[in-house]
């Protein structure tokens, strides 16, 4: 467990590393003024939102919590190529909440695999940036991935990034490195498990292995999630930014779907995770660090595709447990 201190002066306390997604893709949400006291509720101090929801701001002021905040993938373009509409951004969804709203990290957008946008993704973190000093504002300013750019993530050493992404990944591992800023990514087990079953090990996935399953020596791997991030330490590596930190943004298993989709397995890959990352049981590459990790996510969200992506929710819509997840310090 550590100690938060928020902009307001109160110490409080959660879960170390770990935080949840706090999207609005359902009909029927509770208000954000009332899940921003349940949050608080469940001593959750860490959130991700994904895009800047005048309500939700609002409620977050003086609650004391984190927010990483995120742009719209649609709204990339503009931030690249007007800086006048940068300006605005920032003037109109940071400025006016940064006084009382403890802003972690800035993304600029979901680059995972989308192509046609990721050549805006640079410039809209410099624009960002250039937005930000005049109002002496230090708040981080970074992009979120998925594991989906890489060509090769087995074994974890030979990790690499696709041929057509190196071009656009690269400046921006050096943005990130010349600041000492994270990258973001999102990554799950679970979708690698559920397209190669008869290849991986459900325990690997659900953290319940007690053996290692992949070993490079000196690195052994016992669950998949460790496995995963230390793919995109190797590919940070072989782009010459081996000092770039990992903030995974969303991790999450569905418990309603398909044969592997199930409240159990949801409930224990979310309770190992936390596990694993509150006490500190690093990736191997990177022991004695705390691996910032946010749960996906917070509510089933009825308005996403049918199936799996309606099912990542720790709570239904009414707040009442999917499944039980030991959030509490």
């Amino acid at each position: 467990m550590r100690l938060l201190e928020s902009r307001s002066g109160s110490i409080t306390t959660g879960v170390e590393g770990i935080g949840v997604n706090y999207g609005l893709l359902g009909d029927n949400l509770p208000p954000p003024a009332q899940v921003i006291n349940f949050l608080k509720s469940k001593s959750i101090q860490n959130i991700k939102i994904f895009d800047p929801n005048t309500d939700v701001l609002k409620a977050l002021e003086g609650s004391g919590l984190s927010v990483i905040l995120r742009t719209r993938n649609e709204d990339l373009q503009a931030l690249a190529t007007d800086p006048t509409f940068a300006t605005n951004w920032i003037l109109t969804n940071v400025i006016p909440h940064a006084s009382t709203i403890n802003f972690t990290y800035i993304s600029a957008g979901n680059v995972s695999y989308i192509r046609t946008i990721s050549n805006f993704c640079i410039r809209s973190l410099a624009q960002f940036g250039l937005a930000l000093k005049p109002k002496n504002l230090d708040i981080p300013v970074s992009t979120t991935i998925s594991l989906q750019v890489l060509g090769t993530s087995y074994a974890p050493s030979n990790g690499v990034f696709f041929e057509d992404v190196i071009q656009f990944m690269q400046p921006i591992a050096q943005f990130l490195a010349a600041r000492q800023y994270p990258l973001l990514a999102n990554v799950y087990p679970y979708f690698a498990y559920s397209g190669n079953p008869s290849q991986i090990q459900l325990d690997y996935a659900l953290f319940r292995s007690t053996d290692p399953v992949v070993s490079e020596c000196p690195f052994q791997y016992i669950n998949l999630f460790y496995a995963m991030v230390d793919s995109l330490f190797s590919v940070l590596e072989k782009v010459g930014q081996p000092t770039v930190e990992v903030v995974v943004t969303e991790a999450g298993w569905p418990s309603a779907g398909d044969v592997y989709e199930t409240i159990d397995n949801a409930q224990t890959y979310a309770n190992n995770l936390i596990e694993h990352v509150s006490s500190s049981r690093a990736t191997p590459t990177r022991p004695g660090k705390v691996l910032e990790t946010y749960i996906f996510s917070l509510f089933n969200e009825n308005q996403k595709p049918a199936g799996t992506e309606q099912n990542f929710g720790l709570f239904y819509r009414n707040m009442t447990e999917v499944n039980h997840v030991d959030l509490m310090p």
